[in-house]
């Protein structure tokens, strides 16, 4: 397995105001596979992609990926693990107003030493004629496109996505999912997706499905329908 998760637990707060928000859980992600955490909201699921992603701590519990423990990283190491395997794509865009797409795009490059060719990944987005507008030129599947460059180029092994099409219309949602779909089958990165939304997570190779901090249901796909055909 490629990303295995181990009796994670995770609490906020102390004493009578402690909340237990992750209760033990446990499972594997397989390389170039998109997984989806499906839960409805309190459910714990974007706080457990946040300690995937380094940016959260768990208070116990285990996260091995490529066979490297997460935990026994120091402050440096998991900084180079971030920059080095993750990529984010978050439901607001957090791009910089200043610069254009292609600029915006190429910031993330900088993080990694085996970027992606950034003419062929903006391509490839399908943001080839608007590469040298600004992001208050483009609409917000534009943007979220950008976003969703800016975390690709670096060749993350795992792409963390937090609601990617939260902020988004159906149409816009659709080209979206269909977008990371593609992203995820030509360049074979492990995709880890947040969404409360049932029919996102038809489009995944499996489903993880989260309540009050525990997961209750952890599924292969069998019937994995593609992005393009989703009904929103």
């Amino acid at each position: 397995m490629y990303l295995e998760i181990k009796d994670i637990k995770k609490s906020f707060g102390e004493g009578e105001n402690k909340t237990e928000v992750l209760k033990g859980i446990s499972f594997d992600v397989e390389k170039g596979d998109i997984c989806v955490l499906l839960g409805p909201s309190g459910s714990g699921k974007s706080t457990l992609l946040n300690i995937i992603g380094g940016i959260e701590t768990a208070d116990s519990g285990s996260l091995i990926i490529n066979g490297n423990p997460l935990a026994s990283m120091d402050e440096k190491h998991l900084t180079n693990y971030r920059r080095s395997h993750l990529g984010y794509v978050f439901q607001s865009y957090n791009l910089i107003p200043n610069l254009s797409v292609k600029e915006n795009i190429e910031v993330g490059a900088y993080l990694s030493n085996k970027p992606l060719d950034l003419n062929e990944l903006i391509k490839t987005l399908g943001l080839w004629e608007h590469r040298n507008k600004t992001p208050s030129q483009l609409s917000g599947g534009q943007q979220q496109r950008t976003s969703i460059g800016r975390a690709i180029i670096k060749n993350p092994d795992i792409l963390l996505c937090d609601e990617p099409t939260g902020a988004l219309d159906s149409k816009t949602s659709m080209e979206i999912l269909k977008l990371i779909e593609d992203v995820n089958r030509k360049y074979g990165n492990s995709v880890v997706m947040v969404t409360h939304n049932e029919d996102i997570s038809k489009m995944a190779d499996q489903i993880v499905r989260l309540r009050d901090g525990q997961i209750r249901h952890n599924d292969k796909n069998t019937s994995r329908i593609p992005a393009s055909e989703l009904i929103l």
